[in-house]
């Protein structure tokens, strides 16, 4: 078992990338009058940072495997740290681009890395109660970045939220530096890639999850990458940040929920289903509700959903991998974050929140009902 310290350590570590971008969120509408560019190209800046997102799990999985989990998350911190002053420093919106695409980059270290630690020391069940209890301190993620995002946005503008994501990482990097274990006890070597990419490619479980977790993703960033402009709209920018709370108490309960019915006995496969059943009923709540403020209740349905499901998923995929958890993990991470950072560009596209949120919906029951953990 690993100690409460260095659960608490993963947590934040998880928490890092989820609060990094909700942070952003409210920053969003400033940055594109800032530099005169359209609520299209600045929700840009969120979809290309999955894109850049999954190219850096798949890096930071290959090099846990053969440098070591402790020296990989290290570097990546470092790195996202440099980037964060780099986009602080930005003159122009290109400038700001490639910053946020290294930060993007860089940040995945905190999700490939830590999960696979809790998977070298965690199996089964076991492992899915650890995600849920972590997936209970990610509720806070929306929150913590929304409202921290929405206060540093007022008071300092855009620029003030760069330079909470610059802080935040310059935290964790000390942070992980004195308390970071090492658990990567096997040969430092990573497999062949070529060859575990065609295993996983011929694995239902894994390519069914990686959409489930894709869709499920997707369906919540597509809120951090419209909302801010659909509530500009209503004449409540600050609701805003305040809709973070309402995001964080429908993950809380949906964690909690989950914790429940995983000691009563209920199977993830069954478990996975109920989640994709709510996540469709808050869809249709979200076709009625999504011009007005109450858009917000659908959204904490959706959060249910989604702190249901991804523990599952990210639990149950990779249980045949034992060998190889570094690589298998960060090319699982590849497969569904390229597909959010595809939906997410189509979102910005069509700015069409409520279709968006439907149609995760209805893919994500069609997977679920084949899905055997």
């Amino acid at each position: 078992m690993l100690s409460r310290s260095w659960l608490a350590l993963a947590s934040a570590l998880l928490m890092f990338p989820q609060v990094a971008e909700t942070l952003y969120s409210p920053a969003l509408v400033s940055l594109a009058e800032h530099f005169g560019v359209t609520a299209a190209q600045a929700s840009l800046t969120l979809s290309l940072y999955f894109i850049a997102f999954a190219a850096g799990v798949l890096a930071w999985g290959r090099l846990c495997d053969r440098w070591g989990r402790r020296p990989s998350m290290l570097a990546g911190l470092l790195l996202y740290s440099v980037a964060a002053l780099a986009a602080l420093l930005a003159r122009d919106f290109s400038q700001l681009l490639g910053a946020r695409v290294v930060a993007a980059f860089a940040a995945a270290v905190g999700s490939v890395v830590t999960q696979t630690v809790l998977r070298d020391r965690h199996q089964g069940e076991e492992l899915a109660r650890v995600f849920t209890l972590i997936g209970a301190c990610l509720a806070l993620s929306p929150a913590l970045g929304l409202l921290s995002g929405a206060w540093l946005e007022r008071a300092l503008g855009y620029q003030g939220v760069l330079a909470g994501q610059l802080l935040m990482a310059a935290s964790l990097l000390a942070w992980a530096w004195r308390c970071l274990p090492e658990t990567h006890s096997g040969p430092r070597q990573a497999p062949a890639i070529g060859q575990l990419l065609w295993r996983l490619l011929s694995d239902r479980r894994i390519q069914r999850a990686s959409v489930l977790v894709a869709v499920f993703n997707v369906s919540v960033f597509s809120w951090y990458s419209l909302a801010p402009f659909m509530f500009e709209r209503l004449g409540a920018s600050a609701w805003m940040g305040y809709s973070g709370a309402a995001l964080a108490g429908g993950a809380l309960l949906g964690a909690r929920l989950n914790g429940w019915l995983l000691r009563r006995g209920l199977g993830v496969a069954r478990l996975l289903r109920l989640a994709c059943l709510l996540d469709l009923l808050a869809a249709m709540m979200m076709l009625g509700l999504a011009d007005s403020l109450w858009a917000v209740a659908a959204m904490l349905l959706v959060m249910v959903a989604f702190a249901m499901a991804i523990p599952l998923l990210l639990s149950s995929a990779l249980v045949d991998y034992g060998d190889c958890r570094g690589s298998a993990g960060a090319l699982f991470g590849l497969f569904y974050y390229l597909q959010i950072g595809a939906g997410l560009m189509l979102v910005g596209a069509t700015q069409a929140l409520a279709a968006t949120l439907l149609a995760c919906a209805l893919l994500a029951c069609a997977l679920a009902a084949g899905y055997r953990a």
